[in-house]
């Protein structure tokens, strides 16, 4: 049978797996510069623990894990011979891969705040399963990194929050534009359109405005039996200013007596006008009223991160979530945090072309093998370099020296070392760079000094 990859999933090269460590590393850097500290949590959590936490779209894509041993034999039989898929998940399936980093943590904490120093900062980084459609930055297994803060409400933890975004992604030079709303103001839309009980099929279809226009949008929310009426009150979101203030003050005057929304408008006004204090341009930081992000756990400021001029969905997000450990019994620790994608974070600065060329290469010295005896010495020296944190080999096999050329500037292998007989009889070591052309005789000791 020939070999194939399951949908949705990668290999990764040397090279690839370099270039996502560069991202990686940049991101682990600022997380621990600005306080947070690092966490793991399992593959896979019980099933239970995070259906319900991600709205009826998102609890379709969960990977469930079919039960060990002979799992049909535990169903009821009119729900296996109906076919009846919805009763027979329960019965056939307790666990589940995790669709987001963010429920696991809630989990995490629930079951350990009281030994935890509130407020709590941890960061994430972690794959992720959801048996989504994939396309281009979409996969079916990709990595997260989280940063969160659980035990705080002050306003200055989104403000930090969007210090971390852009000075990540500044690091990483790519041009970003960090769209902010706040799930308060949605709320309040959907009071002031009289359609507060429909909420989450309102945001639900909102969200999707970048990817289905204004037309899909509205042909959604009529499907969802929201009247014209209502859709026709909301038809000024889809014909905002570039300037966010003014669009806030404009909610303002819509918001009159709308205690819920008026909330909404004053948290993500302080956010923005701090944000600016701080030296922040408005053309990073954009207010996105039609920003809703589908998942229901969010309750106050909603992110999102876009790079500009690439044809790509979002490459990070987050929000407030206030609510989330309740529904594993425990209240009142409110929570907000963000993502970075580092799968679509990768596709950008590829297209971009950000990554360092021949970054798939580690080597900096390969030793040429003449032979047994020579081999032994030239692995002396070449202990010697690692020791000094600088990587080495030795070519495997005693072939011609052509072959040993070839195989440097494939790997991209900048040097060359030849020591053979007459170098080991003089204590000399040659070095030929095949970049430059340029051969050096060195005294092994005066090498092993300049490294």
């Amino acid at each position: 049978m020939k070999p194939s990859l399951a949908k949705g999933t990668r290999d990764f090269t040397a090279k690839e797996i370099i270039n996502r460590r560069l991202i990686i590393n940049t991101l682990q850097k600022n997380f621990e510069l600005f306080g947070f500290q690092p966490l793991e949590t399992p593959s896979f959590e019980n099933l239970s623990t995070l259906t319900g936490k991600y709205g009826e779209e998102g609890d379709r894509l969960i990977f469930k894990i079919l039960n060990s041993g002979d799992y049909a034999a535990k169903t009821k039989d009119e729900d296996w011979n109906a076919k009846n898929s919805q009763k027979l998940i329960s019965q056939i399936s307790e666990k589940a891969l995790r669709y987001d980093l963010t429920v696991p943590f809630a989990r995490f904490v629930a079951m350990n705040h009281g030994q935890m120093v509130f407020p709590f900062k941890r960061y994430q980084i972690q794959p992720v399963w959801r048996a989504d459609r994939p396309q281009k930055g979409r996969f079916r297994e990709f990595y997260q990194c989280d940063a969160d803060v659980v035990g705080s409400e002050s306003l200055w933890q989104e403000v930090e929050l969007v210090q971390l975004y852009l000075k990540s992604f500044a690091e990483l030079q790519i041009p970003v534009t960090l769209h902010i709303n706040n799930r308060k103001i949605l709320s309040g839309l959907a009071e002031f359109a009289g359609i507060s009980d429909q909420l989450i099929d309102f945001t639900v279809a909102l969200d999707k405005l970048d990817k289905i226009g204004k037309e899909g949008v509205v042909k959604e929310l009529l499907e969802k039996n929201i009247s014209q009426e209502s859709i026709d009150q909301l038809d000024f979101l889809f014909s905002q200013s570039d300037d966010a203030l003014e669009n806030v003050l404009q909610l303002k005057e819509k918001f009159a007596g709308n205690e819920i929304g008026l909330q909404g408008v004053e948290e993500l006004e302080f956010v923005l006008t701090k944000c600016m204090d701080l030296g922040i341009s408005p053309e990073n930081l954009k207010f996105d009223i039609t920003l809703a992000r589908g998942l229901d756990y969010y309750t106050g400021a909603i992110f999102e991160v876009k790079a500009n001029n690439v044809a790509m969905g979002s490459i990070g997000g987050g929000g407030r979530y206030n609510n989330l450990t309740e529904v594993f019994g425990v209240k009142n620790i409110p929570g907000i945090g963000i993502s970075f994608g580092l799968d679509r974070i990768y596709l950008v600065m590829e297209e971009l072309g950000l990554f360092p060329e021949n970054s798939e290469s580690t080597v900096k010295y390969l030793f040429a093998n003449y032979g047994e005896t020579e081999a032994v010495e030239a692995l002396k020296i070449i202990q010697k370099i690692r020791e000094r944190g600088v990587s080495a080999e030795l070519y495997p096999e005693s072939a011609k020296l052509k072959k040993q050329f070839t195989y440097a500037e494939k790997k991209g292998i900048p040097n060359l070392v030849f020591f053979g007989e007459q170098e080991i009889s003089d204590g000399n070591i040659t070095v030929k760079n095949l970049e430059s052309g340029e051969q050096k005789t060195w005294s092994v000791d005066d090498f092993l000094n300049q490294l």
